[in-house]
């Protein structure tokens, strides 16, 4: 949809990190369907292009999509700050970013695995810094992160991801400590399992996930839904 257009009144806007095929994209629509705009952040944002028309014409929302690389604070501030621009803070941020290097503890790269933390767990909790001061001025907001079941059940061909997705849902936990009391809901959708089409991992399932924690009402806000 052109910028210079005036789209029906939108709930808000939702900002997503990582806004590729699968979960990204599942996430991209249920919100859009909601009736929120979209901020869609990816490293390449020209591969969404049809995405964004394509979500724009199904919901007459606004869809637009932004260069940011979750691995550097420079990129990722400025794809945040370009979305904030046309869209105004968002109501909801979702961060959906996840590389891994395979390899068992004694033999994983240790500079792959140094930067694979940055993007999975220090990437998150970047973009969590950059929206959540607007969110606790407003007394309310989402902060959702993809989460993943090697958090909980680590596997050593995975130590990697194991990891990073053990940190990320205690950045989960301990955002929610501190910004629940602001009414900002700070939650994780954890997924144990391979994400795939017709199964119980469907993304479009995890999706329903993401939106139903955002429209919980303060006091009953759940920190992690795990899908299984």
């Amino acid at each position: 949809m052109s910028r210079t257009q005036t789209p029906p009144s939108a709930l808000g806007s939702c900002l997503i990190v990582g806004a590729g095929p699968g979960i990204g994209q599942s996430v991209a629509e249920a919100f859009a369907q909601e009736g929120y705009d979209l901020a869609l952040l990816a490293r390449q944002p020209q591969r969404l292009a049809g995405l964004c028309g394509e979500l724009s014409k199904k919901s007459g929302r606004r869809i637009f999509s932004y260069a940011a690389d979750a691995a550097a604070q420079e990129s990722l501030l400025q794809g945040v700050a370009a979305a904030r621009a046309d869209l105004g803070d968002p109501e909801v941020l979702v961060y959906n970013v996840a590389q891994h290097a395979p390899g068992r503890p004694m033999n994983v790269p240790l500079d792959e695995l140094i930067a694979n933390f940055r993007t999975n767990v220090v990437g998150a909790l970047i973009a969590a810094r950059a929206v959540a001061p607007a969110m606790i001025a407003r007394g309310r907001g989402s902060i959702l992160f993809t989460g993943g079941g090697f958090a909980t059940a680590p596997a050593a061909d995975y130590s990697s991801l194991s990891m990073d997705k053990a940190a990320l849902r205690s950045l989960t936990f301990t955002l929610a400590q501190e910004l629940g009391a602001h009414g900002v809901h700070v939650a994780t959708v954890t997924v144990h399992g391979f994400v795939q089409t017709g199964t119980q991992y469907d993304p479009q399932r995890i999706a329903r996930a993401f939106v139903q924690l955002h429209h919980q009402p303060k006091g009953h806000f759940e920190t992690e839904v795990v899908c299984k």
